[in-house]
């Protein structure tokens, strides 16, 4: 197979086709699927003809991707597949992608998540067809460039962009308070984003105001001196905002209770993901030394054993089943969180591979909230009972996922837990031994939810009468089960890509930053600016 991507040259067209195939998709669905007089998803309307061009262009990309599993060399340390062209020239900014094993599994995730959101939610959207798909290809993009920046005001405009779409998927196809909730994603995010973007210029004007390119700005950010913790400090706030850490997490349960079934499954597949990613590439790199300041990691790995704990705890005191998932997505996002600022290789893996399960995991949850909820019209947990006896196949996929989730053996949720908690025993082993409180909660909220939703007796006459999954949703159930039976029993071709970069993580944070030159005043831009 590589044989055959190297004769198409694929390594040097695939990524900006990644990045302007949903614009361009985008740009059809605008001008080719025009609205409707009346739209009825029982009839065949013009402006759902964008649901076929945006399910399309998605799945052609995804396709298209999957050629990066072959084509990405995994014993060659270092960015790879690199393209770079001028952009903002007059102030040293160019753009530039590529990708590393870390980048390489979030772009992955993130292609395959898109079409399973879009197929499971596919009646799920009733209105203003036509910008709703628009919105949502305009989002890949934005992700994706997130994911494949090397340079920092690329970064930073791709992470702007991918916030616009998701803002309005909330506020306008989103629930009774999606208004509320869309405002409080927003501001959440933007001032965290602000104080990001401070940083970077800082940094830039460090390497003389002549580049953003990551390199040069892991070279000049030893050169920071004391301002270094300050810096650290505004990329920690940006990015622990989208992860969420606690205590930063409440505009979480918010969005996610109110935006539609596909918002809520990329919220939590693969936007949560970006915040880590986030830690991963730039803050812990590029501050080392911060990151090893003992008060510093010591107040890290605190929050994150707090966010086990307690999203674990409300999770199992919830109604609602997507609150549920929610509050599990905080605690889950805190064994993240626990093995990266862990520093050991097994548990940076480990944090990497429970981001991956728990995207497809959590995914496929809120797409099975969304199924049985436009059958039953409610979310509150007592509603159900004993519906296994309606809907078999369904409340088989729920079992399974729930399964996963846990971290049962078999499953995708498993080693990327056992990882984590292995790795911060040789480190912190009361830490560890407190996060696996976490594990045994998880276990609790889950196991009692699935025993209140379908192995109860059926004591709502009203849900004999649910039809089970289609055979849209069984086929996209069905790709899920196999991927979390494929990561759980054979997780070594992901671990051997992810490997070397965070190898070189761990070695960097360990072995600190080179020795910093003394520290000279801020340079002035180029032109006095």
């Amino acid at each position: 197979m590589r044989g055959l991507l190297q004769s198409l040259h694929y390594a040097q067209w695939i990524l900006p086709v990644l990045l302007l195939l949903p614009m361009l998709g985008a740009a059809v669905i605008w001008i080719a699927a025009r609205p409707a007089e009346h739209e009825d998803d029982r009839e065949y309307g013009e402006s759902q003809i964008s649901r076929d061009i945006a399910i399309g262009v998605l799945l052609l990309e995804f396709v298209l991707s999957m050629g990066l599993w072959w084509a990405f060399d995994p014993a060659q340390p270092g960015w790879q597949m690199v393209v770079d062209f001028p952009w903002l020239a007059e102030w040293g900014s160019r753009f530039t992608v590529a990708v590393d094993g870390i980048s390489l599994m979030m772009v992955l995730l993130t292609t395959f998540l898109m079409p399973i959101a879009v197929l499971g939610g596919w009646t799920s959207v009733r209105h203003k067809l036509r910008t709703y798909y628009a919105l949502f290809l305009a989002l890949e993009t934005g992700i994706l460039a997130t994911f494949l920046a090397t340079d920092l005001l690329l970064f930073y405009v791709a992470w702007e962009i991918m916030l616009v779409p998701i803002y309005f998927i909330i506020g306008i196809w989103g629930g009774e308070r999606r208004i509320y909730a869309s405002i409080k994603f927003f501001i959440y995010t933007l001032i965290g984003s602000l104080m990001m973007l401070v940083a970077i210029v800082v940094l830039w004007r460090y390497t003389g105001g002549t580049t953003f390119a990551y390199d040069a700005i892991m070279a000049a950010a030893p050169r920071t001196g004391p301002a270094a913790l300050w810096l650290f400090g505004a990329f920690f706030l940006a990015f622990a905002i989208k992860v969420p850490i606690f205590p930063f997490h409440t505009w979480l349960p918010d969005a996610h209770v109110e935006a539609p079934t596909a918002g809520s499954v990329i919220l939590a597949g693969v936007l949560l993901k970006m915040g880590t990613y986030g830690f991963l590439r730039f803050a812990v790199p590029l501050f080392p030394d911060v990151v090893m300041i003992p008060w510093v990691r010591d107040g890290v790995l605190t929050l994150a054993i707090i966010g086990i704990l307690y999203g674990a705890l409300v999770a199992l005191v919830q109604t609602d089943i997507k609150k549920l998932v929610a509050y599990s997505s905080v605690s889950h996002l805190g064994f993240v969180m626990l093995g990266i600022f862990a520093f050991d290789e097994k548990s940076v893996l480990g944090a990497q591979m429970v981001g991956i399960s728990h995207g497809v995991s959590s995914g496929a949850l809120f797409l099975l909230v969304g199924m049985i909820y436009e059958r039953a019209h409610t979310r509150q947990i007592a509603a159900y009972g004993g519906i296994a006896r309606a809907v078999p196949m369904f409340s088989a996929a729920l079992a399974l996922v729930a399964m996963s989730s846990i971290g049962l053996p078999g499953t995708n949720g498993f080693i990327g837990e056992f990882l984590v908690l292995i790795g911060t025993y040789n480190v912190f082993p009361y830490i560890a031994g407190a996060a696996t409180i976490g594990v045994v909660l998880g276990a609790a909220y889950l196991l009692w939810a699935l025993q209140r939703i379908i192995f109860n007796p059926l004591s709502n006459p009203e849900n004999s009468t649910l039809s089970d999954l289609n055979r849209r949703e069984v086929a996209v159930m069905g790709v899920i089960a196999v991927t979390i039976i494929w990561l759980g029993v054979a997780p070594a071709g992901v671990l051997d890509r992810l490997r070397p970069a965070s190898a070189a993580l761990v070695e960097r944070v360990h072995g600190g930053a080179a020795a910093p030159a003394p520290m000279p005043a801020a340079p002035a831009a180029p032109g006095g600016r």
